[in-house]
């Protein structure tokens, strides 16, 4: 099937993004959220990003005023499910929480086309447990974006064991007319990504808990020793501490494995509301955001 016009659930950091680069490699985009300064805040976030890569030259990856107006009159929100019934895919971007995606999926199901196809951008759940709430599991993928989505490449295209051949070919090709680069991953949680990089953030955190090195020590030796962009209590503010801390019960769920669990110090901070960049203190202080200052923890 030709995918022209895009879905996209939730209007948050991923939402807004996806929606973005939706609207501009060319799609049509309607973003449902459930109240209308959710929109206002999500489409906000699109107008100052897209004025980013107008500032840009066109020969690196800029874009035209022009252009810039194009993409902004293709994207629409709405607080109604019914402004999703001729969508080709849905793309779910909502809470990473099981039962809400669950039941957001149910909501929508009797409302969009039969022939369109179901994704979530979950990083951790499994995507054969979302597809149970609908009455065509075969149509479901996982499409999973990275962070921030109108600059990072990456896209794990996920299959289960019910997703037919079709859907997901043309979920795969779809990523690939975003301009992304897809990669071919099986339902198992954690996907390819966070199957490898949680363990090594939580054991980065283990690390400081047992006094191998400070938290700008340990971020600079795995910058200048393994060529990474940024260290890894970087990494978790960025991400977010209750967003890892999450997905840490639900790797440890499947898994059973110490590697998955959460540290004492995560959780800790985690029931502080110490999430990160989002909410000003983490593993830094961003009191100025321009230069953050590590914690003393």
């Amino acid at each position: 099937m030709a995918i022209q016009k895009v879905g996209v659930l939730g209007c948050g950091l991923m939402g807004s993004g996806i929606a973005q680069v939706c609207g501009t490699a060319g799609f049509d985009v309607t973003v449902l959220e459930v109240e209308q300064k959710l929109l206002d805040k999500g489409f906000a976030g699109i107008e100052k990003s897209l004025a980013k890569f107008a500032e840009r030259p066109v020969d690196k990856g800029g874009i035209t005023a022009e252009q810039k107006t194009a993409i902004r009159a293709r994207l629409k929100g709405t607080t109604n499910q019914a402004d999703l019934a001729n969508c080709d895919i849905i793309i779910e971007a909502i809470i990473e929480n099981v039962l809400q995606k669950k039941e957001m999926y149910a909501a929508i199901d009797s409302i969009v086309k039969k022939d369109a196809i179901f994704a979530s951008n979950t990083s951790s759940i499994s995507i054969m447990e979302l597809a149970t709430a609908i009455r065509r599991p075969e149509r479901f993928v996982g499409l999973h974006f990275f962070n921030p989505v109108p600059l990072m490449k990456l896209v794990e295209v996920v299959r289960t064991i019910a997703t037919s051949n079709d859907v997901y070919e043309t979920a795969y090709e779809f990523a690939k007319k975003l301009g992304k680069v897809p990669v071919r991953t099986s339902d198992k949680t954690g996907f390819i990504v966070n199957r490898l990089l949680v363990p090594y953030l939580l054991d980065a955190i283990r690390a400081y808990e047992e006094g191998v090195g400070s938290i700008e020590d340990i971020d600079n030796a795995m910058k200048l020793g393994c060529g990474y962009p940024m260290g890894p209590f970087t990494l978790l503010d960025l991400v977010g501490l209750d967003t890892t801390y999450y997905i840490t019960h639900v790797m440890y769920d499947e898994f059973k494995e110490r590697r998955f669990a959460s540290p004492p110090l995560l959780k800790r901070m985690v029931m502080a509301g110490w999430y990160g960049r989002k909410s000003g203190r983490g593993f830094y202080d961003y009191s100025d955001p321009e230069k953050p200052r590590a914690n003393e923890l």
